[in-house]
């Protein structure tokens, strides 16, 4: 793999090429980045090899739990030339998401809502970022194509959907730096998505830019399930963002009463990190959907499959499927129940389980939501209805393997 110092000697080297000016042509890219509505862009080499080691002994340690996908594909990751060959430099872009009035800490503070990480309440980033980066590259080709060096050119685009350092191009390009929550974080805060393009072309890379946490440990204080288990360390396996979203089977009960009345995902480090008071309000793109941002957990947990498709078209939620849905969405329900039943927070029933009922109506709608989900299809979901109903003294009943 070709080093940090031998790229950059190329990218200098052909600064101009067949009558190109490379150090105009990144100007200019930079210039249409922000016509399409990136907060900024800047370019890199394709050099990643400072920050393998630590992915590999993050491998090593396990921490990625089942996302085996991690594992597979190390070795493309820390090899850029392996996805593009011939990949002299990465221009990469930062597009902020948090939606306007997003209010995060109401929403944890209402156990009757579901939490939805910001990030998702509103379109697939996926596809907005890809298309936006893919017309980036149409502007770049018909710059190249005018200079007569078609044959020079070749990219691939990418958001979030291949083994790209992203985290780490955006340190090198100047855009974004680590935080210790391991996320990328600006002056501007944290809540935006980024996205590569990996090209052949000589681009002078900019100047990496330099972490600015100073010994603020926010992120790790308040984290619910003390995932971040050393400045820019997270072990997934703890993390309410995997046991949510990545995680296909039972969340171990130990984190249950933990992820309170998160559905998917967790943003508690991001919420508590001094540098997100200066947050850009993100793209109309990511304006919420379905009204995500404050909708109660009954009426979610009611959708059938047919209605969660249906109104999850277009929404990065969608991925997880019903079935891991009703699954999240039956914990913060017992949750809840617990609280309504004066259990507290954060604490598993103080008396044994006994048959259940009680008077109150808060309780007693709770209680009705996941009997409703008792006879699911799922055994992943009967086994976390039970252990909901469980939370407000309902006695578990036996969940018999389905024929």
């Amino acid at each position: 793999m070709q080093g940090k110092h031998s790229a950059t000697d190329a990218n200098t080297d052909a600064a101009t090429r067949g009558g190109m000016d490379f150090a105009a042509l990144a100007r200019d890219i930079k210039i249409w980045g922000r016509e399409l509505g990136f907060a900024e862009i800047g370019i890199s080499g394709a050099d990643v090899s400072a920050a393998t080691p630590r992915l590999l002994r993050w491998l090593e340690l396990g921490r990625h739990g089942e996302m085996d996908y991690m594992a597979k594909h190390a070795a493309l990751r820390a090899a850029p030339r392996a996805l593009v060959p011939d990949t002299l430099s990465v221009v990469s872009v930062r597009l902020p998401y948090w939606p306007e009035a997003a209010d995060g800490e109401r929403v944890l503070a209402s156990p009757e809502l579901g939490y939805v990480s910001r990030y998702a309440l509103g379109r697939d980033y996926h596809k907005t970022i890809r298309n936006r980066l893919q017309k980036l590259a149409d502007r770049i080709r018909a710059a190249v194509d005018a200079a007569a060096l078609t044959d020079a050119f070749a990219y691939r685009v990418f958001s979030d959907s291949a083994p790209v350092m992203e985290v780490e191009f955006a340190r090198q390009s100047g855009i974004a730096w680590r935080g210790k929550h391991t996320l990328s974080l600006t002056r501007s805060g944290s809540w935006h998505f980024l996205g590569d393009i990996y090209t052949t072309l000589p681009l002078p890379p900019d100047e990496a830019i330099s972490e600015h946490c100073g010994e603020c440990t926010r992120c790790i204080d308040v984290c619910p399930t003390a995932a971040i288990v050393a400045p820019y360390e997270v072990d997934a396996r703890r993390c309410i963002s995997y046991l949510t979203i990545e995680l296909h089977g039972a969340i171990p009960e130990a984190f249950r009463p933990l992820i309170g009345n998160r559905i998917y995902g967790c943003d508690d480090c991001q919420l508590h990190c001094p540098w997100n008071r200066f947050a850009q309000v993100g793209d109309p793109d990511f304006a919420v959907r379905n009204g995500l941002d404050r909708a109660a957990l009954s009426e979610l947990f009611a959708w059938s499959a047919d209605e969660f498709d249906a109104r999850l078209a277009g929404s990065p939620i969608r991925r997880i499927g019903h079935e891991r849905w009703l699954r999240n969405i039956a914990v913060a329900l017992g949750n809840q129940l617990r609280i309504a039943t004066g259990h507290g927070p954060n604490s598993a029933p103080s008396s044994p389980p006994v048959s259940g009922g009680g008077a109150d109506p808060a309780a007693d709608s709770i209680r009705a939501a996941l009997r409703s989900r008792r006879d699911h299809p799922s055994a992943l979901v009967r086994e976390h209805v039970e252990w909901a109903l469980a939370q407000g003294a309902d006695r578990p009943r036996r969940i018999e393997p389905r024929a």
